[in-house]
């Protein structure tokens, strides 16, 4: 579904990730994992359009999607959940829900996904006419992932949905991320918390100082010393 070829892409003068490749095959939840400032949320931003490769290519679904504006990348179906979030403070859960469908027509199917949101985020049924800003960080995470799937994505990016939640509700999330997946949507998932990622994803990739240096099967990578010491508390 997504094939990435041998990106470099900069800030200035920094070279911030160096000919990175990947791919990501259709019904998959696949992790990228790494310290602060690796180069993940760099990746996701470059694959929806956010930034623009110096040179190398991405393929969606075939199609080279590199250089273009993130609002075409959407519609092809390709959504992005950022780190931080990003709601609409002053409009209502159900404003910030309907601008993640602006750029479809259907209306019937744009109810229908109201109901899936509502359905797999009860909290926000209840929070619905509520002002964005005064959602807790869960909810608001919450509505950052409902924002996105209005889009009806194929492929959804996912950086850091965990930062800043309490253990109980990072489990929820986790649980509405595989959620997601067995609905029909493929998942590129970015997560400080290695452990949780590994738990729910099929293939990993590490990324350290911006060069993809291992990937395998989460299994895999679970076993492997080197992840275990660097990623996952060292037992």
């Amino acid at each position: 579904m997504l094939k990435i070829e041998d990106i470099n892409v900069y800030y200035g003068n920094i070279h911030a990730l160096k000919g990175v490749s990947l791919d990501i095959n259709e019904g998959e939840i696949v992790t990228l994992i790494g310290a602060n400032g690796a180069g993940k949320s760099t990746l996701l931003k470059t694959i929806s359009g956010l930034l623009k490769p110096k040179n190398g290519n991405i393929l969606f679904e075939g199609q080279s999607i590199s250089g273009k504006v993130a609002q075409a990348i959407v519609k092809q179906g390709l959504s992005h959940v950022p780190e931080g979030r990003r709601v609409f403070a002053n409009m209502s859960v159900e404003e910030n829900l309907e601008l993640g469908a602006y750029l479809r027509k259907d209306k019937q199917g744009i109810k229908e996904d109201f109901e899936k949101v509502y359905n797999l985020f009860p909290r926000l049924l209840e929070r619905r006419k509520q002002f964005s800003g005064t959602l807790s960080g869960g909810e608001q995470q919450m509505l950052a992932m409902g924002r996105a799937l209005m889009a009806r994505p194929k492929l959804l990016l996912l950086d850091e949905p965990s930062m800043g939640l309490a253990p109980l509700l990072v489990k929820t999330i986790f649980r509405i991320i595989e959620e997601i997946n067995k609905s029909g949507t493929t998942i590129l998932l970015v997560e400080q918390n290695a452990n949780m990622a590994l738990s729910i994803a099929d293939r990993a990739y590490v990324i350290e100082t911006g060069k993809i240096v291992l990937s395998g099967s989460s299994d895999e990578l679970n076993q492997s010393d080197q992840i275990r010491m660097a990623y996952l508390g060292g037992h």
